[in-house]
């Protein structure tokens, strides 16, 4: 079973950096492609951007040229490197681990961490 555990979450001013980790265990890290979702209050989660198992990204709008997401297989870990923080990002920023084969599709998602921009 897949485990996913987000953390690098807080506090941070307008302008600022913050890096996000995401802890994978359960399975072949390989396997899957991964990506960050988040969820603002009152808002439909949304992508922020994902990662295949061949390092192929893509990136939601609101984000391209200010996040770059990772992912270190020696360290079984995803990462969100965010910079130019904006007070529309803050959010409950999710981890996911999604495989798909011929035959099946499995997708996990880790509990969440919060980023909060002070306006």
């Amino acid at each position: 079973q897949v485990q996913l555990v987000e953390s690098g979450g807080g506090l941070v001013q307008t302008g600022g950096s913050l890096r996000l980790s995401c802890a994978f265990s359960g399975s072949i890290f390989m396997s899957y492609d991964l990506g960050w979702y988040r969820q603002a209050p009152g808002k439909p989660r949304e992508l922020v951007a994902r990662i295949t198992s061949v390092g192929a990204t893509n990136y939601g709008d609101s984000v391209k040229g200010r996040f770059t997401i990772s992912r270190h297989s020696a360290e079984n870990a995803l990462y969100l490197q965010m910079n130019s923080l904006k007070p529309e990002d803050p959010a409950v920023y999710y981890c996911t681990a999604v495989k798909i084969t011929v035959t099946s599709q499995a997708a996990y998602w880790g509990q969440g961490t919060q980023v909060t921009v002070p306006s």
